[in-house]
């Protein structure tokens, strides 16, 4: 059988790995950074204790079982000519080197996240947090806990970037936070965002009523290029100065794509269906690091993840395919704006499987919609890595 290598043990690389496992046509390999999965949509919720971090991640021990093998160790560089790929223990490192080959490789790695564009950002990057990985948003939890007074800023980059409302539940769970503490009103919150509207644009009216009910200022098209140890700068030359700062960098694919030269921000694909490299026919994408007209998310990460699977089984030469499109269901966290430790989500829906995409919303945040968001969370998790939580 064919070897297909998958980088990447996210949502889209065990799509890709399940997909293929279950119909038995090829050696699956699974190259991850670390033994094992830390899931996204929630992991806001980890800020008010609503969320534990033990619900949320997963090994790939049961995966293993469906002969899916997974390999540890970081992907320093690609080589598509020779179907290649090299990767090393470590990420600091290119001294021994591994090379494994490939019939068919699968770029899933997901995002960088890359301040190196923001002037100051390496001599002050422990002053920022953000919800997006496990250590940052402990941290960022407790600052916020912590705290007595002060003003936090919430930082949005240019879109895309993974998790389109992740820095607006950030403001409002911050704003819930300070609430419940009894100590809101000595805390000024600001979130500055690149885009013109919050994102998703969707529900962009919803976040800017809930913002006024919760006295947070939004400062809009206003792209940070400059930090320092207390305060933050804009392209327009615009200061604010912070005492917490959770500024989301702006996401970028790895290096080894472009220096693959499979892309620069992006890993280049032909289209949204086809998600083969234009230069070659054994190397796709999948997920975040692909460059998709559609907002990076982990329903779109699965979707791109089956549209690959079923690429490669055409070119292996079965006709079967998995019915996929490009269509979803979101949920974002609106905190509480009382205080309450119950955060209240709304839900939109986006489908571009039709032209121009339908785009629907409920306007009124409820606590039934985070709920939702937890069991969808949780049946991803079971269906990719072969178990539930147990508590």
């Amino acid at each position: 059988m064919k070897n297909v290598i998958i980088v990447g043990g996210g949502i889209a690389g065990m799509a890709v790995a399940n997909t293929l496992a279950e119909r038995k046509v090829a050696n699956i390999n699974v190259i991850t950074d670390f033994p094992f999965y830390f899931a996204g949509p929630s992991r806001p919720l980890l800020l008010t204790n609503e969320q534990k971090y033990e619900r949320i991640i997963r090994g790939y021990e049961e995966a293993g079982k469906k002969g899916i093998k997974v390999t540890f160790g970081h992907v320093i560089k690609i080589d598509p000519a020779n179907r290649k790929v090299y990767l090393s223990e470590t990420t600091t490192s290119n001294s021994s080197l591994r090379e494994i080959e490939y019939d068919y490789l699968v770029i899933a790695p997901g995002i960088v996240f890359d301040g190196s564009k923001i002037n100051g950002y390496e001599k002050v990057w422990h002053k920022n947090t953000t919800v997006y990985d496990i250590g940052r948003i402990n941290v960022l939890k407790q600052r916020i806990w912590n705290a007595t007074t002060g003003r936090i800023i919430v930082y949005a980059p240019k879109a895309p970037y993974r998790c389109a409302p992740a820095p607006t539940e950030t403001a409002m769970l911050i704003h819930t936070i300070l609430k419940y503490r009894g100590v809101r009103e000595k805390f000024e919150i600001i979130h500055i965002d690149a885009n013109d509207k919050t994102q998703p644009p969707a529900i962009a009216d919803i976040v800017s009523q809930l913002y006024q009910k919760a006295g947070i200022n939004l400062v809009t098209n206003q792209e940070i290029v400059e930090i320092n140890e207390s305060e933050v700068i804009t392209k327009s030359g615009e200061k604010y100065k912070y005492d917490i700062l959770a500024m989301l960098e702006p996401n970028r694919a790895p290096k080894f794509v472009e220096e693959a030269e499979l892309g620069k921000e992006w890993m280049e694909v032909r289209s949204p269906q086809d998600l083969r490299s234009p230069k070659y026919d054994d190397v796709l994408a999948a997920g975040d690091v692909a460059k998709l007209p559609y907002p990076k998310n982990q329903e779109i990460a699965f979707e791109s993840g089956l549209f690959a699977a079923n690429k490669i089984l055409e070119m292996l030469g079965y006709s079967e395919k998995v019915p996929v499109q490009y269509a979803f269901v979101g949920w974002a966290y609106m905190g509480n704006v009382e205080g309450k430790l119950e955060t209240l989500s709304v839900r939109f829906s986006l489908d571009f499987s039709t032209q121009p995409p339908k785009a629907s919303k409920d306007t009124e945040p409820k606590r039934d919609y985070t709920l939702q968001k937890d069991n969808w969370e949780q049946a991803y998790l079971e269906r990719l890595f072969g178990y539930k939580y147990i508590n």
